[in-house]
């Protein structure tokens, strides 16, 4: 991870040494009067208007474009994988995880697992779960979703069995079904076709089918992203999406560059609208952190500053061919640009900038 935009402190340092890329000049003692009136020689190469309005102190970091909520789906019974999902598939609800021995497992939306044989007389919040999702797949025409595994859910299962082909038990357990908390999209193989799988043994490694960000922040910056900060993110095709921080970790630890040994903390964006994002996994992007705003705000672009040489900071105004000199008092940076006050500024006034 790089960071695009200069700290507040690192950009005063510079314009110390520099004079901002304009001729640095000095102040009457009566401050914000030129030491030798208004001058016709020495125009600006170019000019920028101060203007007014809101200010954010944005800053940009890299982050890498992927998927949430990354899990592991393990076998539900013993024998031989002989068919799996492929990797970079997404699965939605009834559809088919991995077959053991000819027959398909498939995915129910529910957080807690198929650790049972369901059955006429079983009560918990699985068999809720069950409900929930035969209703849901037009299984379970009259059917009150609640705890019980009741004749009516026997009935509604032995509906979906039939659909699929399966024996018509009214029973169902972890050999025909897996619950997960949403869609899935495949990640990885845990396991190959042909290998002895077992109850406990990963046979997929999934993501969730929604697209975050991850970005590792320096603990510097922590306060720049905190859980809801909004942000802008642009994407490998060059179109800029907005989102959230969704997440932000508690602990620090070195970051995957191995030369950079800074402590980082992981950081999640999600989008507003994840139908917008598209984009290879894993592909490197830019997430805009918004930070700061200050509202209805002077300002004018960082390089327009002089360094004075008593101190503190200036900007060259130029009015009618002339120009002169006025102290102003330096707020927040953002965008480029610097809150400024005083020296008698107004929106619309032109300050010198260096060539572009």
């Amino acid at each position: 991870m790089r960071r695009r935009t200069a700290v507040v402190a690192t950009v005063v340092a510079f314009l110390a040494i520099t004079g901002g890329g304009v001729a640095v000049t000095a102040l009457a003692d009566g401050g914000g009067k030129e030491d030798s009136g208004h001058r016709e020689a020495g125009l600006p190469p170019a000019t920028a208007p101060v203007e007014k309005g809101d200010l954010s102190s944005g800053t940009q970091v890299d982050g890498t474009l992927g998927y949430a909520k990354e899990r592991k789906v393990n076998a539900g019974t013993t024998g031989t994988l002989t068919w799996r999902a492929d990797t970079g598939s997404t699965i939605g609800r009834d559809g088919r995880l991995y077959e053991v021995n000819g027959a398909p497992v498939r995915l129910m939306y529910g957080t807690e697992p198929m650790y049972r044989t369901l059955k006429s007389g079983d009560k918990g919040n699985d068999v809720r779960q069950l409900e929930q999702n035969l209703v849901a797949l037009g299984y379970g025409s009259g059917l009150a979703v609640d705890d019980t595994y009741t004749d009516g859910t026997a009935a509604a299962v032995k509906r979906w069995q039939k659909a699929h082909d399966r024996k018509q038990t009214g029973r169902v357990g972890p050999e025909q079904i897996s619950f997960q908390p949403s869609a899935l999209r495949v990640k990885s193989a845990g396991s190959t076709v042909g290998d002895q799988v077992a109850p406990g043994k990963p046979v997929l490694s999934t993501t969730g089918s929604e697209r975050v960000v991850r970005v590792e922040l320096d603990v510097a910056e922590g306060d720049s992203a905190k859980k809801g900060t909004k942000v802008t993110v642009s994407l490998p095709d060059g179109s800029t999406v907005k989102g959230k921080v969704a997440s932000v970790g508690k602990t620090a630890k070195p970051g995957d560059d191995p030369s950079d040994k800074t402590p980082k903390i992981p950081v999640t964006v999600t989008f507003d609208d994840p139908g917008k994002v598209d984009g290879f996994d894993q592909s490197p992007v830019t997430v805009n952190l918004t930070g700061e705003t200050r509202e209805d705000v002077l300002s004018v672009p960082v390089n327009a500053l002089l360094a004075l040489p008593g101190g503190g900071f200036g900007v060259q105004l130029v009015e009618g061919g002339r120009t002169r000199d006025v102290k102003v008092e330096l707020g927040m940076f953002g965008q480029g640009r610097v809150e400024v006050s005083g020296g008698g500024l107004r929106a619309g006034m032109k300050v010198g900038v260096p060539k572009v």
